[in-house]
């Protein structure tokens, strides 16, 4: 191979990678932001806590299967481990346990917004590569269906 075609293959593979890294993170923000969504449009609080629920619960077990492939780094393994501990609190606080005060009937739209809000600020805390990206995504597919 020319240095030219390996140069060229070397540039679009940065090139894909980046994207890939922004549209996957996008997509996670998405999943709670669609849950946002449908807890807005409820007026019932008992289907907006189980939409909340389910989708914290979601995510939570779609990091836990993504956890235990063989392509998730140590770094990557740290940074979902401090993820689920704050998806685990969000959870705690929306039930009321562990010391957290219940969130109140009134206050769910806000503490769906919160949610959307902490996985946009995670994002950029929470180092994790396009092939985890990926991975987590599909699981959440998978999950869902």
């Amino acid at each position: 191979m020319s240095v030219r075609t390996i140069l060229g293959i070397f540039t679009a593979l940065v090139i894909f990678t980046v994207a890939g890294k922004a549209g996957g993170k996008e997509d996670l923000q998405k999943f709670f932001n669609d849950a946002a969504t449908k807890v807005k449009a409820s007026s019932d609080p008992t289907e907006k806590r189980e939409i909340l629920s389910t989708s914290l619960q979601t995510m939570t077990k779609a990091l836990d299967m993504a956890q235990d492939s063989p392509l998730i780094t140590v770094t990557e393994k740290t940074g979902i481990d401090r993820y689920k501990a704050a998806l685990q609190e969000k959870q705690d606080e929306l039930a009321g346990r562990n010391g957290f005060e219940r969130v109140s009937d009134e206050r769910l739209n806000d503490f769906s917004d919160y949610v959307v809000q902490d996985t946009e600020q995670a994002a950029e805390y929470i180092t994790i590569s396009i092939v985890t990206l990926l991975l987590i995504l599909i699981l959440i597919i998978l999950i869902v269906k």
